[in-house]
């Protein structure tokens, strides 16, 4: 892997885990409902539900890589046509407004943290972007496809959890200062 390719990817993946969805608006309403540190757990939550997205990224893509390369550059080209599908479609699309639900209920911390799993798990568009997005980087040339797919979707996943932590304090603080407001409890 290149390292010029290597900080297009880290870019690019910065960028997509600032972009706004389910896990950013889990994150967001556990903050705003229990505060930060519900929000971090379920933070981790996410990322260990990533981690299963990627571990099967690893070993799906590795096998298929081992058994043919035209059908890697295949998924690879399927992955980057889905991408451009999903930018065009966002850029055509209207916006839709992002609510928390306030009615959400109160749950311990491993509850949360086990949701947070579930949540990243159960997201069919994790696991497709995954397939999508890392084959992008993948440099077939080296016998480490495994590794470079393990150290890119480690990469990209520590940056969504540092982007849904940053998310988490933000909306804590938001969620602890409107319920301190009388304006906003009438």
């Amino acid at each position: 892997m290149n390292i010029e390719n290597f900080w297009v990817f880290a870019l690019t993946a910065l960028l997509l885990n600032f972009t706004p969805g389910n896990d950013m608006l889990y994150v967001a309403t556990r903050s705003t409902s229990q505060g930060s540190k519900a929000g971090i757990v379920s933070s981790l939550g996410i990322m260990a539900g990533c981690m299963v997205h990627i571990i099967a990224a690893m070993f799906g893509l590795s096998a298929i890589i081992a058994k043919s390369a035209l059908a890697f550059d295949i998924i690879k080209y399927i992955g980057a046509a889905y991408l451009i599908y999903l930018g065009i479609r966002s850029i055509i699309s209207k916006r839709k407004k992002l609510q928390i639900d306030t009615a959400i209920q109160k749950r311990s911390l491993k509850n949360i943290f086990w949701q947070g799993v579930l949540t990243n798990i159960l997201n069919p568009k994790v696991a497709l972007f995954f397939l999508a997005f890392l084959p992008q980087f993948i440099n077939l040339n080296t016998e480490n496809t495994a590794q470079q797919i393990l150290f890119l979707g480690t990469w990209f996943n520590i940056g969504g959890t540092l982007v849904n932590i940053i998310v988490s304090l933000l909306f804590g603080k938001i969620g602890k200062w409107l319920g301190n407001s009388p304006a906003f409890i009438q």
